[in-house]
């Protein structure tokens, strides 16, 4: 039997104490707040203001260390063929698909592309960008907050909606 991702992360995480794991899950790139909120609300049934609270917390730790660290480690790894090569892809394919609207928009841009709560968007994501279009940490910080702050309120509002549907239509 194939178990999903979800379900292999909540069995792991089923000796942790749910505020903890709320933390832990948002930290996680794959599934960040968007994959905590409706897992705090659903299955550990936290509060709504906590489950925001903590996944918002959770979200944030790994961003520090990326918007300081994902150039000091790029550049060690393109002293490398493999990686320099990797990097150039990588940085002409993102100015050349996204450098207008990050030129047009600026930092507002950083913030509505991590607020999107859609797949490869988010905070990993916006670190990433953020070292890619050269943003500093000083904007790309509080930028990559409130983008993690929209989307956690757009999720917890969607979470909440389906789980009063869902309630309404199975009759509990």
């Amino acid at each position: 039997m194939i178990m999903s991702l979800e379900v292999q992360l909540l069995e792991l995480l089923s000796s942790v104490p749910p505020w903890l794991s709320t933390i832990i899950i948002s930290c996680l790139p794959i599934f960040e707040l968007r994959g905590a909120i409706p897992i705090a609300l659903g299955v550990y049934g936290l509060p709504p203001s906590s489950a925001y609270m903590l996944a918002v917390f959770g979200n944030m730790l790994p961003v520090i260390p990326l918007l300081l660290f994902l150039e000091p480690v790029s550049t060690q790894m393109r002293r490398y063929s493999i990686f320099d090569r990797f990097f150039t892809w990588l940085f002409s394919r993102t100015h050349r698909n996204h450098s207008g609207r990050f030129e047009k928009y600026g930092i507002l841009a950083l913030t509505l592309f991590v607020a999107v709560p859609l797949p490869v968007t988010g905070a990993w994501t916006g670190c990433a960008a953020a070292f890619v279009f050269g943003i500093e940490f000083r904007h790309a910080f509080p930028a990559i907050l409130a983008g993690v702050m929209i989307a956690g309120i757009i999720v917890s509002i969607v979470t909440l909606t389906g789980m009063g549907l869902l309630d309404i239509f199975l009759m509990r």
